[in-house]
């Protein structure tokens, strides 16, 4: 029933830029708290940058000044701005969803920063 779509992952070279989107089909989108998450090869998984309800938003420290996260509580979407890629950027990237209740996340999608 509940389901968060992933897109826009690819291979890109250092310096270059991407751009997620999610796609949720969460009934009450704008209550939710909304965040995108990666898990690089051989490491545990990390908040990259989240956007609360209210519309505030915060970011791990790695990637600030080169991300940016929004969200659309029309279309249901979150998008996740990728700018600068580096490396140590490259991981699978999951979209994540914070209700009252529980969250919810995404299948991920593969980001691959390389020359």
């Amino acid at each position: 029933q509940v389901q968060l779509v992933e897109s826009g992952g690819g291979l890109v070279q250092p310096g270059g830029s991407l751009r997620l989107s999610c796609a949720a089909s969460l009934s009450f989108f704008n209550i939710y708290d909304m965040g995108w998450y990666r898990q690089a090869p051989g490491k545990q998984r990390e908040l990259v940058a989240r956007v609360i309800s209210g519309g505030s938003t915060n970011y791990a420290d790695s990637v600030k000044g080169r991300f940016t996260i929004s969200r659309d509580n029309v279309k249901n979407t979150v998008t996740l701005q990728m700018n600068s890629l580096k490396p140590e950027d490259t991981g699978v990237y999951y979209c994540n969803a914070v209700g009252p209740r529980r969250e919810y996340w995404g299948q991920g999608t593969q980001v691959t920063v390389s020359s």
